[in-house]
């Protein structure tokens, strides 16, 4: 395999860093930050938010 056949790493990082623009509608939006939780992260949310369908973006 030659070197112009291997994926070139500086440029995956780079499009890993790039950000983008997300247009979402909804009724409703707060901004927190993560907790930890054990291995993983948490976010607490109202409870009248329970059931429904929500998006998480890192910003």
């Amino acid at each position: 395999m030659s070197k112009e056949d291997q994926p070139d790493s500086s440029f995956e990082r780079d499009v890993l860093r790039t950000k983008v623009k997300f247009e979402i509608y909804g009724e409703q939006m707060i901004e927190k930050t993560v907790n930890s939780s054990g291995n993983s992260g948490r976010v607490y949310l109202p409870p009248e938010w329970i059931g429904t369908k929500v998006k998480v973006v890192k910003c």
